[in-house]
């Protein structure tokens, strides 16, 4: 047997084309990944994991398709709920001063960041001209230092 699978319901071994695993199912019903993951979380109806296959921390998880396609099937027919009475709608006024906020906020915040970086950047500016500087002194005086070295005469 395969270190890496584990069978929960041993009965589908040898079945595995009657298996399918939760990535792929959530594509054959149009639904995203999450949304399975979900279900099986908050329904103790969503259909047992059949076997697991891979590594202990990344292990995908089988189930029978046609129980999957069933309860699938259930969950998007089921009418939708509201999710209960709408609290107090917040005044407008209220909405856009705490906008106001906020962005007043953000403006001074990045003001404060743009003369800091102004800052370094002078610094910056200011290093880079002096490294300018001695290396153009350095060339120089190796330049000096080749034209002092006498040539030996042609032979």
């Amino acid at each position: 047997m395969d270190q890496a699978t584990v069978w929960l319901r041993p009965e589908y071994k040898g079945r595995e084309s009657e298996l399918i695993h939760l990535a792929a199912a959530a594509d054959l019903v149009g639904v995203t990944r999450s949304a399975v993951s979900n279900w099986a979380n908050r329904h103790g109806n969503f259909p047992k994991v059949v076997r697991l296959v891979g590594p202990r921390e990344r292990r995908t998880k089988w189930v029978v398709r046609d129980e999957f396609l069933t309860f699938a099937r259930a969950q998007l027919n089921k009418p939708r709920q509201p999710r209960g009475p709408a609290g107090p709608h917040r005044p407008r006024t209220e909405i856009l001063s705490a906008r106001i906020a906020h962005h007043a906020a953000q403006v001074e915040r990045l003001t404060m960041l743009e003369a800091k970086h102004a800052a370094a950047l002078e610094r910056t500016r200011a290093a880079l001209a002096g490294h300018q500087n001695e290396l153009a002194e350095a060339r120089k005086r190796l330049e000096a230092e080749f034209d002092g070295v006498e040539k030996p005469p042609h032979a």
